[in-house]
């Protein structure tokens, strides 16, 4: 969907886009999601436990694999491999405030890694840390109604040790705020299905500049999901389209994206995210 994702509630994912999206979900969930872009391949854990009366928690774990680096030695002979990667440790917490406010918070460890094999002369293991807070919020204009705001700002404190100005640099706070709309008139044309449509306005401090972001996500029978997006006004993607495909089959949800056009698309990257969710 374009990553117009603030205002929706896809499950687990919407940890990272908003957790105040865990606001009153009624099922446990474990989930798996798993992408390949030109930044590397990431997996995701994630854990998602709603309760009655203390709102829903959640543990996720994401580690992005960065590719592995060869060492060498004088002669140009490999003798070990450095295995650079981003880890992210978040708990969640989200509560329904009202009928119509959710509100959530992500506490999150990340981790920046260098870890090596073999003969490592010169650079062993490197680890980074720091903490950082993601908070969100999710308005229903009407209960059960067709139309919703969300915001999250993600990011918030922490610092890590840039190499560049050899000095503690914060990590890059980002502001999203965005709405979702059901357009109702469709029912009356088409039976058992529903029409989203998705748009938010991004800002990441001095990293990735602003963008504005389009989604559409078209539902049969509340199971089969067709999904379109586009994200443009951003200096670091240029302007990307994307598709997906989801299915719900009882307790499992599938679903598959991927995107065209940007950087990744100019670098050859067949930039692909896979999530595999079971409801119980």
């Amino acid at each position: 969907m374009g990553q117009a994702m603030v205002a929706a509630k896809p499950g687990s994912e919407g940890i990272w886009w908003n957790p105040a999206s865990l606001g009153g979900q009624d099922k446990r969930e474990l989930a798996i999601h798993y992408s390949n872009t030109i930044s590397g391949t990431g997996d995701t854990f994630s854990f998602v436990a709603p309760t009655r009366s203390f709102g829903t928690m959640a543990l996720s774990l994401s580690v992005l694999d960065l590719g592995e680096v060869q060492l060498t030695d004088d002669n140009n002979n490999p003798i070990g491999l450095a295995l650079p990667r981003d880890v992210v440790l978040a708990g969640t917490y989200a509560a329904q405030v009202t009928k119509r406010l959710d509100v959530g918070l992500n506490y999150k460890i990340i981790q920046i890694r260098v870890d090596c094999t073999g003969i490592c002369v010169g650079i062993g293991d490197e680890v980074e840390s720091t903490r950082a807070v993601d908070l969100g919020a999710q308005y229903h204009v009407a209960v059960g109604g067709p139309l919703s705001f969300g915001i999250a700002i993600r990011n918030l404190g922490g610092r890590l040790n840039s190499q560049q100005t050899n000095q503690r640099d914060p990590l890059p706070t980002q502001v999203e705020f965005g709405t979702m709309y059901r357009l109702k008139f469709l029912d009356r044309y088409v039976k058992d299905t529903e029409l989203h449509v998705a748009a938010s306005y991004v800002d990441t401090r001095s990293y990735g500049g602003k963008s504005v972001r389009l989604g559409t996500d078209v539902v049969y029978e509340g199971k089969l999901h067709v999904r379109a997006g586009y994200v443009g006004h951003d200096r670091l993607a240029s302007a990307t389209a994307s598709l997906g495909f989801g299915l719900q089959s009882g307790s499992f949800v599938f679903d598959i994206a991927r995107t065209f056009g940007g950087i990744q698309a100019d670098n050859g990257q067949a930039p692909v995210w896979v999530s595999l969710r079971y409801l119980f």
